[in-house]
């Protein structure tokens, strides 16, 4: 199959890449720029173990084509932090215990950062975990630690972080 060339601006990196038009996202990160931190889960859209962020916008890198992504800002996991400094929802996940194996966890908080960017939660005053459970709901964790990630959630959102 023809390749194209791509220009992908990942994690504030600019990449040259001449790939297939059917290559997703999720594979151009992973396999052309080892950025492994976004996992491969069913590749159906249906875990968002892959999830990253487009312009601020979470999504799931499975489902769509790395080509449609030129010029966009892209976000992985491996991103996140400032250098030594960890990202506010990677250290509340580490003060939450929000994880067990850690497969789903990039994705869960890349994912997080996105409801966050969103501003869904805005209009929930009360009571927020409701409302994080259902925006989280396309994040699957095979170990149960929803109850941890969504207190993480909860904290970042509130500026809580230490």
């Amino acid at each position: 199959m023809p390749t194209v060339p791509v220009s992908l601006n990942v994690n504030d990196q600019a990449h040259e890449l001449d790939l297939g038009p059917d290559v997703t996202l999720l594979d151009a990160l992973r396999e052309r720029l080892q950025l492994t931190g976004t996992k491969k889960g069913c590749d159906h859209g249906q875990c968002g173990a892959c999830t990253v962020l487009v312009d601020g916008r979470r999504i799931n890198a499975c489902l769509t084509l790395a080509v449609m992504h030129e010029g966009a800002r892209i976000a992985t996991i491996e991103g996140l932090a400032d250098a030594d400094r960890l990202h506010p929802l990677q250290q509340a996940f580490i003060e939450h215990d929000a994880f067990q194996c850690g497969y789903c966890t990039s994705g869960q908080i890349c994912s997080a950062l996105g409801l966050l960017n969103e501003k869904h939660l805005q209009a929930h005053t009360n009571d927020l975990r409701p409302a994080i459970r259902e925006y989280m709901s396309g994040n699957l964790c095979r170990c149960g630690a929803y109850r941890n990630i969504v207190s993480a959630i909860e904290q970042v959102h509130a500026g809580e972080v230490k």
